[in-house]
């Protein structure tokens, strides 16, 4: 089984429905979701061929102060006993 790439960020708060929108905007670039509602801190789950991508866009993003702290990390879900 192939895992996708995990990404990690704080997103600003009173914008993170834009940054949510533009990311389903593009099909199947990543699954995201809020891991931390107290800080704003989201995980993203990015299939491998559509990365650079995903990077890119993220880096726009930050250029925009919408998005800081990206951190690529092992997938968690590669860990026994985690869920979704």
């Amino acid at each position: 089984m192939q895992y996708c790439s995990y990404y990690t960020a704080y997103v600003d708060k009173p914008l993170c429905w834009y940054v949510v929108a533009i990311l389903k905007s593009y099909e199947h670039l990543a699954f995201d979701r809020t891991l931390d509602t107290a800080t704003n801190l989201f995980e993203f789950y990015v299939p491998a061929d559509r990365e650079q991508e995903f990077v890119r866009l993220m880096d726009y993003f930050k250029s925009q102060h919408l998005v800081s702290e990206l951190t690529k990390k092992e997938n968690r879900l590669m860990q026994p006993g985690q869920e979704l």
